[in-house]
């Protein structure tokens, strides 16, 4: 079990109910403070350097207001070859993101930075795991779609939930799929001493 130290408290920069969970799962105590960067004016780059700079800009952002906290910031992309794949909006949209994915590796990246602006602390990278999917039938498809799961995930799935019986093998961290790689993080806020096991 981790916990964070009482004079250094921690926060978790996002809204996201599977980051907070991930966390917690983690054991670690923290409260949630939502960034609100506008993720579309930081300049578009490399993949791999775009969810490791609006990581940082969102954990950065906060620290501004909560300078003695150690915030913990994040951004994930998913990708297939150099497509980005989003948030469907539609069913037409989240159908066709999940035929591409069928019997296909995708790359899921996700940029973290945690950073502590009182002691002048800030570390970031970024994570990749290759995620390879099974041939999906257009019944598997349809039924998945009918669930409602597709439609505010990136890549139009979630690996935590239903979703879960569409991924054949994952190479790299699991938690890195879901939203936040919780070993990087939290071997990096030991290594500060901000948690203790």
């Amino acid at each position: 079990m981790s916990k964070s130290l009482s004079s250094r408290p921690l926060i978790l920069a996002s809204g996201s109910p599977r980051r907070r969970y991930l966390l917690e799962q983690a054991g670690l105590t923290f409260r949630v403070v939502p960034s609100t960067v506008d993720e579309s004016s930081v300049p578009a780059d490399q993949p791999e350097n775009q969810v490791r700079i609006l990581a940082e800009a969102k954990a950065k952002e906060v620290a501004q207001l909560y300078p003695k906290s150690w915030v913990i910031g994040a951004d994930t992309l998913v990708l297939i070859g150099d497509a980005v794949l989003g948030k469907p909006d539609t069913e037409a949209e989240a159908r066709q993101m999940l035929q591409r994915l069928s019997n296909a590796t995708h790359r899921v990246l996700t940029g973290y930075c945690v950073c502590c602006k009182a002691r002048e602390r800030s570390f970031s990278e970024t994570v990749e795991t290759k995620v390879m999917f099974k041939t999906l039938s257009e019944t598997e498809i349809n039924w998945y779609l009918s669930t409602g799961e597709p439609f505010d995930k990136a890549g139009a799935y979630a690996v935590q939930g239903l979703g879960s019986f569409l991924v054949k093998r994952i190479e790299g961290s699991y938690t890195n799929v879901v939203g936040l790689p919780v070993c990087e993080v939290v071997e990096y806020l030991i290594r500060e001493g901000v948690v203790e096991r």
